[in-house]
């Protein structure tokens, strides 16, 4: 497993870069991705470093880029992604860059510019063609006789003036459909009913020239009498935002107007047509190559960014890093230094040199696609310490299998898994996709894990001999019926099989794989699967935290601390299995000494469990497991015990010790101690004039030596707090794991209700009939088995999986105090921005 056990062995080094070379030799080490820089200048300003006019060059092009991918994606133009991968440009190339980038946005800004002007253009044309077009058919209305006597009753009344009818004013535009009704109230208000409106929608759309919508307009035409109207309605016009356009008084002007219009509108559609195809042709272009020029801009960018956390030497031709980078690697990142070296021209070579150091190095597990996911679900709860074991590989088999016993049901398991090994299979195809969409990339990450976990559900459904909440009767019955009559099928609904009786049952060897099928049909179903899946539960709880605790010795092991193995390690396997792993023992027990003849002298597990701890016997020598049992438990109970206070008061002794002893520096936990004035960063108990590399010190802590007083007292609280923890969380976690079979037996209930309720309806029926109720409900019951048992439940069982790792069984020997490796990667980068 590699440094997936445990982390990477790390150092820090110290890079001294040319000046010249510096750049490269750093491009170099972000295609490498290896090296995790510090920052030397943490109390310089941002905008008082050396390269921050770089830096601000490279922010401009990428605003520009972002331009041009706007205007690309808002012209509906594909973008070319051929995978490409160049090097980051040499600095003189970024000056190409930012000519080329200028020259494309000011050249997208002026045919913006000038196309948004034709728009406009285009749309008062448009709009003056369509007033021309409506007002025509209003004058030849108002020549009817009874309409215009109506029209001149409705602006002056029956008063006239010398015998003739006064001549009226008007005014003609356009105006937003919605706005219209709001319009036509203000002028009845506001020239007290003394107008004369007439409007009529356009039926086509037009064109915002600023944003590209379509807009619903109207043409209106109002007619007034006098000065004094013609002010206040070209006031509320300008208020609407309604638009006006001359419009002549005789047919004739207007039809040599239209005529007029209809040219210009023809010329300016062909101006229009070579803005647009040249805009296009610009922007196709561009499209080829922003994904590259992304690409080019990011790395200069992070390359200036990642050089302000260098400082200079004295002489100021010399550049000074520190930086982690793993052990391992120290020979490729030395190749990478001399490439960049050479691709500068320099002649001085780069050097790297490593350094002593009390900080807590950060944690490093080298993973690929298919561990990547499992190591995040154990990140997702604390980074491991540096050098702590990892249970990233352990939860590749169990997290899968812990969920699978939740959700065990090989039908859904079967569907779960084809999803997986489709996303599997098709990885690079979908790849771009997971990019878009958060909520696929969710998926897409976890398709490993999705996987594994519809392979496991397969199997533990076909142990509890459930597809679909329905039997498969693959080995036949253990159980016979032939010698049951048919009158007593007939007179009974319900008829008791005997194990007991061996013409009825004959067990002749044990059911080949999982559950017999006749339990399908048996009234006490629940009952039988609620002891079998509640015993099960305890006895993977029981066997995954001893195999956390037995982690821990691994942990004791590698930092030198064999006090800590002696008075936490054997103590705490000791008092698990004194109590829970007694149980486990005796449930196997029960299972393999009484059978069905003598079942109904097996003693509860429970009540036995009980009186171990109250020293209650039985009298009866026949009510006994097995001889010697209260000798047995009584020594298992005073064991248990024993481990309390040796858990409590031996590694605080050990520490004492060491205090009086003189010993340098003693490690105890994650607490910090002095011993002969002398503070140290620690993990674990070790003498460091032995000459091992010592461990981290917690998360935080600085690493400089503090005058710090020895407490006994502390160490006491510190000890019992944990020795609580963990003899009530032996109860408790154990009590957790019966999850496993709650969840599992809601699972089966949810999938029985769902078949019964819905499915089941349609096979009810004979024929044809049953054939189109059949077609009819199928779909409901795939929709509602796919959201509730697959999704839902699905989700349930992630969750509770989830808990079991990071408190039950991880909580046994993972501290998960360290600090993630962040390595300065030129890949990383890209995926962060896609």
């Amino acid at each position: 497993m590699g440094s997936l056990f445990r982390s990477e062995e790390m150092t820090l080094a110290q890079l001294f870069l040319q000046s010249e070379a510096a750049y490269a030799c750093v491009s170099e080490l972000g295609e490498l991705g290896l090296v995790q820089f510090r920052d030397l200048n943490p109390d310089v300003n941002a905008f008082q470093r050396k390269f921050v006019n770089e830096v601000r060059r490279c922010d401009e092009m990428e605003r520009k880029l972002r331009f041009l991918e706007k205007e690309i994606r808002k012209a509906g133009i594909p973008i070319v992604d051929t995978g490409e991968n160049p090097d980051a440009p040499p600095p003189r190339e970024m000056i190409d860059l930012e000519a080329t980038f200028e020259k494309l946005e000011n050249e997208m800004k002026e045919v913006n510019t000038n196309q948004e002007a034709l728009k406009r253009n285009f749309l008062e044309l448009t709009e003056l063609k369509h007033i021309l077009r409506k007002t025509q058919s209003f004058f030849e209305e108002m020549q009817d006789p009874a309409l215009a006597e109506e029209s001149h009753a409705l602006l002056l009344g029956d008063e006239e003036r010398g015998g003739q009818p006064m001549r009226l004013g008007f005014v003609a535009g356009v105006i937003n459909r919605e706005r219209l009704p709001t319009f036509e109230r203000m002028l009845w208000r506001a020239c007290r009913g003394n107008v004369f409106l007439r409007q009529t929608e356009i039926e086509t759309p037009l064109e915002d020239p600023v944003t590209g919508d379509q807009v619903h307009k109207c043409v209106f035409i109002i007619f007034f009498q006098g000065d004094q109207l013609k002010s206040r309605v070209k006031k509320i016009c300008e208020g609407f935002r309604a638009t006006l356009y001359p419009c002549p008084e005789t047919p004739a002007e207007r039809r040599e107007m239209a005529i007029g219009v209809m040219t210009r509108i023809e010329d300016l559609q062909t101006v229009l047509n070579q803005t647009q195809d040249h805009r296009h042709r610009v922007l196709v272009s561009a499209a080829k190559n922003i994904r590259v020029w992304f690409i080019k801009a990011r790395k200069i960018k992070a390359i200036y960014h990642t050089l302000n956390l260098f400082n200079l030497d004295v002489t100021q031709k010399c550049l000074i890093a520190e930086c982690w980078c793993p052990v391992a690697d120290l020979e490729r990142i030395q190749l990478a230094l001399r490439r960049g070296t050479e691709h500068s021209g320099s002649s001085v070579p780069s050097i790297l040199n490593r350094m002593t150091t009390k900080q807590a190095p950060p944690t490093y597990h080298k993973t690929n696609k298919f561990t990547s996911a499992f190591q995040a679900i154990v990140d997702s709860y604390g980074v491991a310490s540096y050098c702590e074991v990892n249970p990233a590989p352990f939860t590749i088999i169990t997290f899968p299998f812990l969920f699978a016993v939740m959700f065990g049901d090989a039908g859904h398991g079967l569907i779960m898994a084809l999803f997986g090994l489709w996303m599997v299979w098709r990885e690079k195809q979908l790849m771009n996709q997971r990019k878009d969409d958060g909520t696929w990339a969710i998926f897409f990450g976890g398709r490993y894990i999705i996987l594994l976990m519809g392979a496991f559900s397969i199997y533990t459904g076909f142990i509890y001999n459930d597809f679909f909440s329905k039997s498969l009767n693959i080995f036949g019955s253990s159980w016979s019926m032939a010698n049951i009559s048919d009158e007593d099928i007939e007179k009974y609904d319900m008829i008791e099989l005997d194990p007991n009786v061996t013409s009825i049952y004959k067990p002749r060897s044990p059911y080949p794989f999982g559950l017999d099928p006749i339990w399908n049909m048996a009234e006490n179903k629940i009952t039988f699967l609620n002891s079998f899946k509640m015993k099960m539960s305890v006895i993977l709880g029981v066997l995954q935290m001893s195999f956390g605790i037995c982690l821990s010795l691994s942990n004791y092991r590698f930092f030198k601390d064999p006090v800590s193995s002696v008075s936490v390690f054997i103590p705490q396997l000791l008092f698990l299995l004194c109590i829970f792993g007694y149980m486990v023992a005796i449930i196997f027990y029960k299972w393999i000494a009484y059978d069905a003849s003598i079942s109904y002298k097996a003693p509860s597990l429970l009540i036995t469990m009980i009186n171990m701890f109250l020293f209650k016997f039985p009298e009866s020598q026949d009510d006994y497991l097995y001889s010697g049992q209260k000798g047995f438990q009584i020594f298992l109970v005073l064991l248990a015990v024993a481990c309390v206070p040796c858990m409590l008061f031996i590694k605080p002794y050990f520490a004492w010790r060491a205090h009086k002893s003189g010993k340098r520096t003693v490690r105890f936990g994650t607490v910090q101690m002095q011993v002969n004035g002398a503070a140290e960063d620690t993990a674990v108990i070790m003498d460091q004039d032995e000459g091992e590399m010592p461990p981290p010190p917690p998360e935080g802590v600085s690493g400089h030596k503090e005058e710090e007083e020895f407490d006994i007292g502390e160490l006491l609280i510190y000890q019992a707090i944990h020795t609580i923890e963990f003899c009530l969380g032996c109860i408790s976690h154990t009590a957790s794991y019966l999850r496993l079979w709650a969840l599992s037996l809601a699972h089966a209930q949810l999938s029985e209700v769902l078949w019964s309720m819905v499915l089941h309806i349609g096979l009810g029926f004979q024929g044809w009939v049953g054939a189109v109720v059949t077609t009819l409900v199928f779909p409901a019951f795939a929709v509602l088995t796919i959201a509730i048992l697959l999704v839902m439940e699905g989700l349930s069982a992630f969750l509770h999986a989830l808990r079991l790792h990071w408190v039950e069984f991880q909580s046994k020997f993972y501290k998960g105090e360290g600090h993630q490796f962040v390595p300065f990667s030129f890949e990383a980068l890209m995926e962060d921005h896609n």
